[in-house]
């Protein structure tokens, strides 16, 4: 089996392979292509995943072949399945979304708020095309999208591919994980009722053996507040809820003492993540690299990433730096290789994925990407029926994915009158003067926002 990745020199690439280093049965995947524009990051990576295999318990025999390439119909061509991964305009692009939205008093996260609608104006565009290239060259393939803003983008490839294109996250994975755990289940026998949009959904039950122990954990204070998203939100309002929010409602729960937070941080998330790799990929990328050198500098740089991640949110909360129970990643590379597996051998699963909603949710229409557990089998995914959403999260579903839906259009029409209605209808922007002002600092920052007129 071939798989192409998408963003090929991204950070997150070993995580990746190194699923698939662990894959040895029959179907697996044999050879890995690597696509991305930047040919020196491409290099440093082919250096880490040769370490990996080198490492790996199998070694190098039979560990998956890797190419790389910065053609993308090369990259493609004979694919059986298609990883995206990319990120149009790059960390410095990142860093300045952040920047501009915190000048305005509003939140510049990269999925989230006005930082989420500039990525997605200026990646809808690149994902659009992508699905037009792999619908013409590799037309059997299947893609996963994990590229951000991860809804957004899999609705926009979903407009040629149809069901062919299936995002995943590694938040609810995570959550769904802490909370079983908790509970004193294995993950993989519980059921997690889960749903919403991507980076915009909720944990509303958790059945073990048939038997929804969520409320045990809601009574239980202490139990609450002793993993993640309990430190962040607090025992009090996730009883108040009802529910476990994923992480990033964070971000709507708290959104004036978070936006304070990174305006007083030193550095944005994305101009640390920025300055970091660039010291990870020079170091990486050279020539004389001793053996397992690129793989170390991978490691160390890795542990620093999760060691940092949300930490304004976690100032906010009071909750100080992150335990080592949370420091384990969702494991987006594993429900990768589910999706995969289930798909290519007809091993079915049951995963929380990014699908089109058919029904599922009756407050949106068939076509918009929701977030919710599914069947998977040799067809694809299918998303499981849900019970409704309680009205509080209908008003944050809708509200988002209307601006989701103006970025589509905007991205579709090129009319900044679309582009200025995505921001204002963002519930985490309030004013339409925000909106103008915002999109004329992002349009002067960024070349590929030029198509907007």
């Amino acid at each position: 089996m071939r798989l192409t990745i998408l963003g090929g020199g991204g950070f997150r690439v070993p995580l990746v392979y190194g699923a698939l280093l662990g894959d040895r049965g029959e179907g697996r995947v044999s050879h890995v292509t690597l696509y991305d524009e930047d040919s020196g990051r491409l290099g440093a990576m082919a250096r880490v995943l040769a370490d990996q295999a080198s490492a790996s318990a199998g070694g190098t025999a039979g560990a998956p072949v890797v190419t790389a390439t910065t053609d993308l119909d090369e990259a493609l061509r004979g694919a059986d399945f298609v990883f995206s991964a990319i990120r149009v305009g790059g960390l410095e692009g990142r860093a300045a979304d952040e920047r501009i939205a915190l000048a305005e008093g509003v939140l510049g996260q990269e999925t989230v708020g006005a930082g989420g609608i500039a990525y997605g104006l200026r990646t809808v565009p690149v994902a659009r095309e992508i699905a037009r290239r792999v619908a013409r060259t590799a037309p059997d393939a299947w893609v996963i999208n994990f590229t951000n803003p991860a809804g957004v983008v899999t609705e926009a490839m979903a407009e040629e591919l149809g069901d062919r294109v299936i995002g995943i996250c590694d938040s609810p994975v995570g959550l769904g994980r802490r909370i079983a755990r908790l509970l004193g289940a294995r993950p993989e026998e519980a059921w997690i009722d889960y749903v919403g949009l991507n980076h915009l959904g909720w944990v509303r039950g958790l059945r073990i053996g048939g038997r929804d122990e969520l409320p045990r954990l809601l009574a239980d204070a202490g139990a609450l507040e002793s993993f993640e998203e309990g430190r962040l939100f607090g025992a009090e309002w996730l009883r108040s809820l009802g529910a476990i929010p994923n992480e990033y409602l964070h971000y709507y729960y708290f959104n004036r003492d978070t936006v304070q937070a990174y305006q007083e941080a030193k550095q944005t998330r994305g101009a640390f993540l920025r300055d970091q790799q660039r010291g990870f990929y020079a170091e990486a990328g050279r020539p004389d690299q001793a053996p397992g050198a690129a793989l170390a500098a991978w490691d160390r740089t890795r542990a620093e990433r999760e060691a940092t991640y949300m930490a304004e949110n976690r100032e906010v909360a009071g909750v100080g730096e992150r335990e080592e129970s949370d420091l384990e990643s969702g494991g987006y590379e594993k429900v990768a290789l589910a999706l995969m597996r289930a798909i290519a051998r007809d091993e079915r699963a049951t995963l929380i994925l990014n699908v089109r909603n058919r029904g599922t949710l009756s407050v949106l229409d068939a076509g918009a990407v929701i977030e919710v557990p599914c069947l998977v089998d040799a067809n694809g995914a299918h998303p499981v029926a849900v019970d409704p959403l309680p009205l509080h999260a209908v008003g944050l579903v809708t509200s988002v994915k209307a601006a989701e839906r103006e970025v589509l259009a905007a991205a579709a029409s090129g009319s900044r009158a679309d582009a200025v209605k995505a921001f204002a209808l963002h519930p985490l922007v309030d004013s339409v003067g925000v909106a103008r002002r915002l999109l004329d600092g992002y349009a002067a920052e960024h070349p590929g926002l030029g198509y907007l007129r």
